[in-house]
């Protein structure tokens, strides 16, 4: 049974979010609503864009480059029953490692997992980055948000790979893409308010798009403008 997916955004191609060329799904909705979130309006469990797995791997797979996927939101776990379809297609195309981001513990997962699917996301997923972002905690480091979330291997394929998930210094990419502008990876401290700032000089500006269309992605993939409609 094909489980379509509700995304919030999707980038093909990034360095930014794991080890190697990558593409990432940011899914739309989430449980948590953790202070300093850097993607506020990706919480709601509201419609996106609408997306089936298979169609959605071979656009995620179309660069060649690509050795990976990474998953974020949003809450993957929300919607892991698509999630796991999705790698099972990619997988198909070519062998890729999965990174994926959750909010929930590793052991909640496993016992008293929030919806279908997440078993079989897991045995899919090489890299989870799990626990929910504490502003406090953030230091600057590790393609985590802060320092209590957790970098799990459940499989070996990244372990031994060089990149280290725990404390590497930070690193982000900007993707203009038409009237969209992408702040993609875990942001390094300053990044987001130089960000900001670049992006209320564009609105500013006497042409300046519609509220709503200069985006910033990280972790968590949506840094909305005071401008956007709530």
């Amino acid at each position: 049974m094909t489980t379509s997916l509700n995304l919030a955004a999707t980038h093909v191609g990034t360095e930014a979010l794991g080890p190697g060329v990558r593409s990432v799904v940011w899914v739309q909705g989430c449980p948590f609503r953790c202070p300093g979130c850097i993607a506020p309006d990706w919480i709601p469990d509201r419609p996106a864009r609408r997306a089936e797995p298979v169609a959605l791997a071979a656009e995620l797979l179309a660069d060649p480059r690509v050795s990976g996927l990474t998953l974020s939101g949003g809450e993957p776990m929300q919607q892991a029953a698509g999630l796991a379809e999705l790698v099972r297609h990619a997988r198909l195309i070519r062998d890729v490692s999965v990174v994926c981001f959750t909010g929930h513990r590793l052991e909640r997962l496993r016992s008293d997992p929030p919806t279908a699917g997440v078993a079989d996301l897991l045995a899919r997923v090489d890299v989870l980055i799990d626990g929910r972002y504490v502003a406090s905690l953030d230091d600057g480091r590790g393609l985590r948000g802060s320092s209590n979330q957790r970098v799990h291997h459940l499989t070996g394929r990244l372990a031994a790979c060089g990149y280290d998930f725990d404390a590497r210094p930070r690193s982000a990419e900007i993707a203009v893409d038409g009237p969209e502008t992408l702040l993609i990876g875990v942001p390094p401290p300053g990044l987001l308010d130089v960000f900001d700032t670049a992006v209320d000089t564009v609105l500013a500006a006497p042409l300046a798009r519609p509220p709503g269309e200069v985006r910033g992605s990280g972790t968590s993939a949506y840094v909305p403008r005071k401008e956007d409609p709530s």
